[in-house]
């Protein structure tokens, strides 16, 4: 068997997850929302005792930070690794999350409209914030709350940002980063509408809250590099996911311009 023939096998299985043909194996009739199951939540439950710190609102937040118009980020949009040593305020934080995943209209005690796109508007990603400078916050690990658009403290740690440098297998600009976002997924939040369809849409639809973050960061003058690459179990470790249920999706660090840069 020649090499070209041996490649198409071996890849054979994992080209077929890019497909369409988990929609023939679905029946519509037979799905969790079909048969009237409750639908998962707008968003994982915040722990009763924890410290909730309160954003701007986020909107409002974009438009007043935002230094470039649509076209000029879209133009301007690149992957940025090298990060200069100044922190974000709270209102470019709140513009940053509310851009990426933040509610815009509530249709329902399970659906909402975000300011990004999702099959069935099932949204079902989390935002973690790995927080190392940011005006007002203590560094540490935070969750988006976006039904409340609020943060959860999840914990405070010194050496978060380094943790999260070696979780995504040592690429350092992570930890210089004032802040990165970790996006976990709950996939019972899309499997409740699409079943086995469901996790193709996953990888879709989390590419379009990333694109929205890059243009975003480009409007706020700061930069952003969108990463896969990263060990599965110590990113699900730093958040304290239980990596079936939810886990790491994808990671992202943000943050201003160097002065050197064309």
């Amino acid at each position: 068997m020649e090499a070209g023939q041996t490649d198409s096998k071996r890849f054979e299985a994992h080209r077929e997850f890019l497909k369409g043909s988990a929609r023939k194996q679905v029946d519509s009739t037979q799905t969790a929302q079909a048969m009237h199951m409750p639908a998962p939540p707008l968003q994982k439950p915040c722990a009763a005792d924890a410290v909730v710190v309160e954003l701007l609102d986020g909107a409002q937040s974009l438009t007043r930070v935002a230094n470039v118009p649509l076209s000029a980020a879209i133009i301007r949009r690149e992957s940025v690794r090298e990060f200069a040593n100044a922190e974000f305020s709270l209102e470019e934080l709140s513009a940053i999350l509310w851009s990426t995943q933040g509610i815009r209209k509530t249709t329902s005690s399970h659906t909402a409209l975000r300011t990004v796109p999702s099959a069935g508007a099932r949204h079902a990603f989390e935002t973690y914030i790995v927080v190392r400078r940011v005006e007002g916050l203590s560094t540490g690990l935070y969750r988006y709350l976006p039904v409340d658009h609020k943060l959860e403290q999840v914990k405070l740690d010194e050496q978060i940002s380094i943790k999260a440098a070696a979780a995504c297998l040592g690429q350092i600009f992570v930890a210089t980063a004032p802040l990165a976002l970790f996006w976990t997924v709950i996939p019972e939040r899309m499997e409740w509408r699409y079943d086995l369809a469901a996790h193709k849409i996953l990888a879709i639809d989390v590419g379009h809250v990333c694109q929205n973050l890059y243009l975003v960061s480009t409007a706020l003058g700061a930069g952003t590099c969108a990463i896969a690459a990263y060990d599965q179990k110590a990113c699900d470790d730093l958040l304290g996911v239980d990596g079936n249920e939810e886990f790491t999706i994808y990671v992202a660090p943000i943050g201003r311009l160097t002065d050197d840069r064309p």
